[in-house]
């Protein structure tokens, strides 16, 4: 993302040279990472004309950490590209999306619910090195065009969806629930609605995020017969700089003979991971 604000004149200058390089700050579910630099500027009238940047992404059904770059680091953004990330994350097990979470038009299957003993054996497939396909709704480019654009067009048979090598430090499951259709229901589309309504022209071709037709695709679950009660298991996972948790979630549940989704994702940790032997590592440097 180019900076964002105005070119600041010389009295910022002076002030900005003895301003940190970067802050943290939360985004929350809805937002967009823009929406957090305008929030933060906003509230802190002294930032209003000083360049910022994020380094590093969050899908709007995402929360957590960004790193946001101040001034003159902006310029700076190569050096925060391969920085590793540590995330939270849920999957809600027999309901798939086009997205890969909530915000996509849903189906779902019988699936049997599962023993954690049975989860856990399957995490240790995914942790080392791996490769990963990019979520058809993301913004990496294929041929001078967003993916999603790709999608939205109904043009994906024309390209090969391209793929990252990724390394999975850590994936362990923390918890496993088990909650009525009802209750998965609410959560989700309450999430869906978070977002402020999208009416620029320029992303017509998305539509607001689909959101008729999403909304439509949670309300078609509710009314289909089909079990009631599905399992959510929560993971942490300490990964390498642009692995999707969207897709590390559809990944577990294929390796479980079922489908699923990324029904929650926070970002807890930024920084340098070091991985030792035996499963263990500890973080180097953490952008706090």
């Amino acid at each position: 993302m180019a900076p964002t604000g105005a070119i600041p004149d010389h009295h910022t200058l002076c002030y900005t040279h003895v301003m940190r390089s970067f802050i943290i700050l939360n985004k929350e579910v809805g937002q967009t990472p823009l929406d957090v630099v305008v929030g933060y500027k906003n509230s802190h009238p002294k930032y209003q004309s000083v360049p910022m940047a994020y380094a590093g992404r969050l899908d709007p059904m995402a929360s957590g950490k960004l790193l946001i770059l101040i001034g003159k680091e902006c310029k700076q953004q190569e050096k925060y590209h391969k920085l590793d990330k540590e995330y939270r994350f849920e999957v809600l097990l027999g309901v798939s999306s086009d997205t890969a979470d909530v915000l996509g038009i849903i189906n779902n299957n019988e699936t049997p619910l599962y023993q954690a003993k049975e989860i856990s054996e399957v995490l240790k497939k995914l942790t080392g090195n791996i490769t990963l396909p990019y979520p058809h709704y993301s913004s990496k480019t294929v041929a001078g065009k967003p993916l999603h654009t790709w999608t939205l067009e109904g043009r994906l048979s024309e390209i090969i969806i391209p793929t990252r090598k990724s390394t999975i430090y850590k994936l362990k499951l923390n918890n496993l629930t088990t909650k009525s259709k009802d209750e998965i229901i609410e959560t989700a589309t309450t999430k869906i609605e978070t977002i402020p309504k999208v009416t620029d022209e320029r992303k017509a071709l998305g539509a607001d995020f689909r959101r008729v037709d999403v909304r439509q695709s949670w309300q078609s679950f509710k009314e289909k017969p089909s079990q009631s009660k599905y399992q959510i298991a929560t993971f942490t996972c300490i990964a390498s700089s642009g692995t999707y948790m969207r897709t590390l979630a559809e990944v577990i549940a294929k390796e479980l003979d079922t489908t699923g989704l990324a029904f929650s994702i926070h970002r807890e940790k930024i920084g340098q991971y070091q991985k030792l032997p035996f499963g263990f590592g500890y973080w180097k440097k953490q952008y706090k």
